[in-house]
C-alpha cells in the first residue's frame, strides 16, 4: 500500500480508507414545497385598492384616446360616409376610484375624467403666446420709435446749426 501524507504529516492508507464503510450522521432533508407568502387580509386590500386605481388609470386613457380617434375622423374628409357633424357626444364620465382616509380606512366612489382638459390647455397656452407675442411687438415698436425719434431730433439740431452758421 501506498502511504500519502497527510498536512498533519499523518500517514493516511488510501485502500483501508476507500474500502471502510462511512458511518452517516446526518440525512438529506427531502425537498418541501415552498410555503405560499402569507399576507394578511389588510395587505390584501391595499393591493385590491392599487389594482383598482390603476385600472382607472387605463380607463381614463383609453376614453381620452377614444375621443382623440373620434375628433381625427371628424376632421378628416377622407370619410364621406360620417354625414353628421360630430362622430361622437359626449356626457359626463367618471371612473371608479378608491380614496384613502387619513383615517386608514377606505371609500370607493368615482373620478370625473375631464374630456375636454387638453382643449382647455391648448387654448390657454395660445393664448398666452399671443399675449408674449404682443408684448415683443409692442416691445419692438417701442424701440423701433424711440431711436427714429432720437435720430430725428439729431437729424433737427443739425439742421438748426446749419441754418445758424
Amino acid at each position: 500500500m501506498k502511504k500519502i501524507p497527510d498536512t498533519d504529516k499523518k500517514p493516511i492508507l488510501l485502500k483501508v480508507l476507500l474500502l471502510q464503510p462511512i458511518p452517516v450522521t446526518t440525512a438529506i432533508v427531502p425537498l418541501q414545497p415552498q410555503e405560499k407568502k402569507i399576507i394578511s387580509e389588510r395587505e390584501r386590500l391595499i393591493v385590491q385598492v392599487e389594482r383598482i386605481n390603476q385600472m382607472a388609470g387605463e380607463l381614463e386613457a383609453a376614453i381620452l384616446e377614444l375621443k382623440a380617434i373620434a375628433n381625427t375622423l371628424t376632421t378628416q374628409k377622407r370619410y364621406p360616409v360620417l354625414k353628421c357633424k360630430n362622430i361622437c357626444q359626449y356626457f359626463a364620465v367618471s371612473v371608479p376610484w378608491v380614496k384613502r382616509k387619513p383615517d386608514e380606512s377606505f371609500i370607493l366612489t368615482t373620478r370625473r375624467v375631464d374630456l375636454f382638459r387638453a382643449e382647455r390647455e391648448a387654448a390657454l397656452l395660445a393664448q398666452q403666446l399671443r399675449q408674449q407675442t404682443k408684448k415683443r411687438l409692442a416691445l419692438q415698436r417701442h424701440k423701433k420709435n424711440k431711436s427714429g425719434a432720437e435720430a430725428h431730433t439729431k437729424g433737427l439740431f443739425k439742421k438748426v446749426l446749419v441754418n445758424k452758421s
